[in-house]
């Protein structure tokens, strides 16, 4: 089985890319001063530097309005679909007494 995501909160990504901005280290530097991949400083910094301490909110689980995130169903199989539109033609005319 896969490893768990670790979720760090804002103040702490802060920290981390204050690290880098404001004093001045590297990716590596800062990765293993506070014991994190240097390539998650960096997606950090770049989130900073494009959206501001918002680049820092978590993202995940927060798909919202239509055609995002998992579909709730499978979609229909074409050729189901008309079998089923099929019988409920027939069971409309059926019931109309068509």
């Amino acid at each position: 089985m896969g490893k768990m995501r670790q979720s760090y909160d804002v103040a702490f990504k802060k920290k981390v890319v204050d690290l880098y901005i404001k004093d001045g280290m590297g990716y590596d530097t800062v990765a293993k001063e506070v014991g994190i991949s240097s390539s998650v400083v960096r997606r950090w910094v770049q989130h900073f530097e494009a959206e501001g301490i918002k680049g820092l909110e978590e993202k995940r689980g927060k798909a919202k309005g239509p055609g995002k995130g998992r579909p709730r169903t499978r979609p229909e199989d074409p050729e189901e679909k008309i079998k089923r539109l099929e019988a409920e033609n027939e069971m409309l005319k059926k019931f109309l007494g068509k």
